[in-house]
């Protein structure tokens, strides 16, 4: 099994510059879920940080990028989507919900 490599990047949170260090499929999935919603990484990272609840960001954005990917395989409740096909996207969970899961 290959590694993911660590990968650190600036971002811009609240008008402030931070360094966050994720491994690359979850900065893959991030650019993924920002281009789906139209938005820069940074807005969607600020949008992730303000509804974190606890920890710290690298663990909230982890979190949020699974939950995701994990709402489009089997919806946000967590039932197999009945007709196989995939669950909302992203674009229409809120951070509450995602939150909510958490």
């Amino acid at each position: 099994m290959n590694k993911s490599p660590v990968v650190k990047r600036s971002v811009v949170v609240g008008g402030h510059k931070t360094s966050v260090s994720l491994e690359a499929a979850f900065w893959n999935g991030m650019k993924e879920i920002s281009g789906a919603r139209s938005m820069t990484l940074s807005d969607l990272v600020g949008e992730i940080d303000t509804a974190r609840q606890q920890g710290n960001l690298s663990s909230a954005i982890r979190l949020f990028v699974l939950d995701h990917f994990r709402n489009c395989v089997v919806g946000p409740t967590g039932a197999p989507q009945p007709d196989g096909s995939a669950g909302r996207g992203l674009a229409e969970v809120s951070l509450k919900e995602v939150s909510a899961i958490n």
